[in-house]
């Protein structure tokens, strides 16, 4: 008879199981948990280890002169160029963008324009706010950066 190991089963059981896998993984974290610098120690802290792994710029470096617009209620077969055209009638378009599913490339119905200037960033809110674009009613806001935290 096959020596038994944890909930009764034989040795090679619990490893098709993955039990010891799971044990080990266990103790693994658990090690790791202890030897987490306390809220004291930051001398003993890995930069890397406890950084934000994200790749974006500082929420507190960035700056929104006002002239970043956000827009709603796009229609699917909408492009870049056709909502570029839109906002052009109120003003110089510095960029016109609209956002895509990653995977099935159809637009997600917002996007982003951003016009040369504050002034024609506010005409832009005053006349295309609910206007029509391809048969949808549009918003048009401004873009509200905050500084996280």
């Amino acid at each position: 008879m096959p020596p038994l190991c944890a909930g009764g089963r034989s040795y090679d059981d619990a490893m098709a199981y993955g039990v010891g896998t799971y044990a080990r993984r266990q103790r693994r974290r658990r090690r790791q948990r202890l030897e987490r610098p306390r809220s004291g120690d930051e001398s003993k802290m890995s930069y890397s280890r406890y950084r934000s792994r994200s790749r974006s710029v500082d929420s507190s470096d960035v700056e929104n002169p006002g002239n970043n617009l956000f827009v709603t209620g796009l229609s699917s077969r909408l492009t870049d160029r056709d909502l570029e055209k839109h906002f052009s009638t109120e003003g110089e378009v510095i960029d016109a963008s609209i956002v895509l599913d990653p995977w099935t490339r159809e637009s997600r119905g917002f996007g982003f324009v951003t016009m040369a200037n504050l002034k024609e960033a506010e005409r832009c809110i005053k006349y295309l706010d609910s206007s029509v674009l391809e048969g949808r009613v549009i918003t048009v806001e401004k873009i509200l950066l905050t500084a996280a935290g």
